[in-house]
């Protein structure tokens, strides 16, 4: 790798980092959001929800609508509409102002991430796609490790309001480093129209592989959304151990994307497969793990790895099943949809369990459910492709 496309991927996850805070911190001041704005926990965890859905329905749309523009511009304004979002959510002092903010800051979140992993991959040698993809995206991880652990702590100690004035400050600096470093690249009209990459969404394999990532990840935050909660009123840590808590998950994130992102590379199924079953497995161990300090914390960091394990798998998954076209913007831009659908169902369903009366650690159960699904899913895609291969070597 050149120096160029280093630093090209870094200023691509210095966007990540930025998005991936804002979606994931709110977990971390889950509780004082609630009372701060007169909400009830579950409630608040809507917020969450809110900006998944804004992602899986905006994120589409946005990105039909810059598909045919240059590339860095297009990044630029998007991380605009990140900081405009963050503004409107510091300064929100109603729920519904609040929920305004998420969603608008959302909106770019999918067309951002969607473009950038085109980006990040015709930077690099198809062979090394899923690495590279896997460093674009952590930002993300790297987001969990640093990011929402001091963005918890900085709302703890200036409040909340402060974590989203500095989330802005991250956008701005993301859209520098996205100007200086990410190179114009060809003209994206050289991609295709939006009519002809449609077509890839006849193919039934990229619906099942939206609907098994979608569920994989939704899995993860059934339990995450509510894991100050889970970790305090259930495991008995005081609020001041959050920070360190969510860094500790945060490591099993960077852990798992480099595993799995390096095994994807090599047996794509193969690893979402063995990291699916390794979900489940994790998933149940949390409801009951959940109840004692240090066991609740090693489950945590296990439920970090084997989450991020799935990632680069999952998003190389559902681009080359649009056709193999690894130029698909609207299949990259799916499969980002497909997680925060995910990330909402699993909020949702994990605050139907709290509110139905089973409690915080019922979360991980809910999630173990969803996974199963997944898993289900995943052994399908095998046969089909197993199947194709037949067929192609029999033709």
């Amino acid at each position: 790798m050149t120096q160029r496309t280093g630093l090209a991927l870094a200023a691509l996850a210095l966007g990540t980092f930025a998005l991936g805070m804002t979606e994931f911190v709110i977990t971390g001041l889950l509780p004082a959001i609630a009372a701060d704005l007169d909400v009830s926990i579950p409630t608040a965890g809507l917020l969450i929800s809110g900006y998944a859905l804004s992602v899986v329905f905006g994120g589409p749309v946005m990105t039909a609508a810059v598909a045919r523009r240059s590339r860095k511009p297009v990044l630029i304004a998007l991380l605009a509409f990140f900081v405009a979002g963050n503004v409107m959510s510091a300064l929100a002092e109603a729920y519904p102002l609040m929920m305004t903010g998420r969603i608008v800051t959302a909106l770019c979140h999918g067309a951002y991430i969607g473009l950038a992993t085109i980006v990040a991959g015709d930077l690099v040698p198809p062979a090394r796609r899923s690495s590279a993809i896997g460093a674009m995206l952590s930002g993300i991880t790297l987001a969990s490790v640093a990011g929402v652990p001091l963005g918890t702590l900085l709302g703890q100690q200036l409040g909340w309001r402060a974590t989203f004035w500095a989330m802005a400050l991250l956008g701005l600096l993301a859209a520098a480093a996205t100007a200086a470093f990410v190179p114009a690249g060809r003209a994206a009209e050289a991609l295709g129209s939006v009519r002809r990459q449609l077509v890839a969404f006849r193919n039934p394999v990229v619906w099942l592989s939206l609907a098994m990532t979608a569920l994989a990840f939704g899995a993860v935050y059934a339990p995450l959304t509510y894991v100050a909660p889970l970790m305090t009123e259930v495991a008995g840590f005081g609020a001041g151990a959050l920070p360190w808590l969510l860094a500790l998950f945060g490591l099993g994130l960077v852990l798992g994307n480099v595993l799995g992102a390096r095994a994807a590379d090599h047996r794509l199924m193969g690893t979402i497969v063995t990291a699916s079953i390794a979900m489940v497995v994790v998933l149940v161990a949390f409801a009951w793990t959940a109840h004692a300090r240090g066991p609740a914390a090693v489950t945590l960091f296990l439920l970090g790895v084997v989450a991020y394990a799935t990632v680069p798998g999952l998003t190389t998954r559902v681009i080359t099943a649009a056709d193999g076209d690894a130029q698909n913007l609207l299949a990259s831009a799916a499969a980002v949809s497909a997680f925060n659908l995910g990330n909402a169902a699993g909020a949702y369903l994990g605050g139907v369990a709290i509110v139905a009366g089973w409690g915080y650690d019922a979360t991980p159960l809910v999630g173990a459910g969803m996974e199963l699904v997944a898993l289900g899913l995943a052994f399908l895609l095998v046969r089909i492709t197993r199947r194709e291969v037949v067929m192609i070597g029999n033709s």
